[in-house]
């Protein structure tokens, strides 16, 4: 891929993120950074224009060469806009524009991402192997989420966040509640898990050969494209999910009564921890990925 085709397809994910109209500056930062990680050499100053609002979509679209870019471009704009539930009005007049700018017809990865936006929390559990304690269901779903990472299409980075949500969900019911859809994405929120952000790091790094750059990404050996680059997904993913399962049982066990810097700290902790068992369970999560099949894990998620 060229690299003004590589920054365009990044530029046009990041404006998708934004588009929204409600990131808070938290969250606009993260974006910021997966953008930079991921846009290539010449995209820095590129990003802090865009965040700006000094960058014209028609600018963008304009520096892609090739049809396929376009296409890449445009599945991923719809990913991104997709990642925490269904495309709002903005959102919508964005796509629409972009998909007439870039002359795109109808594509799969639109109702394919518009039933994912509406998956239920509340529904079948997803991973196999189900039964055992909260851990053991914990640990299968990180794994699931590293298998995700691993399969070639695009749509399977937007799973991994209602497969995030419903392990919460699952969590909270088995400490004698029935958590709500909002209450659920909250508690994520508040651990600085951007959905729009996951989507935009897993849709990057199979466009694109994204950069895993961060702490996380260096502890897991993360370098530039090529299979290392999907291998730091890999466990970036894991370790994400498996956190943020743990942090839920804690959470609920003490009656949703730790506080938000509590919340944060213990992540980050559990993440860490997360980074030195993933070496352990990376075949396992290798071979998974080798049977798993896309349309089965979304039909399960899609299914209340």
């Amino acid at each position: 891929m060229q690299e003004h085709d590589r920054s365009g397809i990044a530029a046009i994910a990041l404006i998708a993120s934004l588009a929204d109209g409600d990131r808070g500056l938290e969250e606009q930062q993260q974006l910021e950074r997966i953008a930079r990680d991921v846009g290539g050499t010449a995209f820095d100053t590129l990003a802090g224009r865009i965040l700006a609002g000094q960058v014209r979509l028609d600018q963008v679209v304009s520096q892609l060469s090739t049809p396929k870019a376009r296409r890449q471009a445009y599945e991923a704009a719809v990913l991104v806009c997709h990642a925490d539930g269904s495309a709002n009005d903005r959102e919508k007049a964005f796509l629409a524009d972009l998909k007439t700018q870039l002359g795109q017809g109808g594509l799969e990865v639109e109702s394919a991402a518009t039933g994912l936006a509406v998956a239920p929390v509340a529904g079948p559990e997803v991973e196999e192997g189900g039964g055992g304690s909260a851990e053991q269901m914990i640990l299968r779903s990180a794994m699931l989420a590293g298998a995700l990472e691993l399969l070639p299409q695009n749509l399977a980075s937007l799973a991994i966040v209602p497969l995030q949500l419903r392990m919460v969900y699952r969590i909270g019911v088995a400490h004698g509640q029935t958590p709500g859809a909002g209450q659920v994405k909250d508690l994520v929120g508040a651990l600085g898990i951007g959905a729009a952000g996951q989507v935009l790091e897993g849709v990057a790094r199979r466009l694109l050969g994204g950069i895993a750059r961060g702490a996380l990404g260096r502890g897991l050996g993360g370098v530039a494209g090529g299979a290392a680059g999907a291998a730091a997904g890999v466990g970036l993913s894991f370790a994400t999910t498996f956190a943020l399962g743990r942090v839920a049982d804690e959470y609920y066990a003490k009656g949703r009564s730790l506080s938000r810097h509590d919340l944060q700290a213990l992540f980050q902790r559990l993440r860490a921890e997360a980074t030195d068992l993933y070496p352990k369970v990376e075949a396992e999560i290798r071979q998974q990925a080798a049977t798993l099949k896309l349309s089965e894990a979304l039909g399960k998620l899609r299914s209340a």
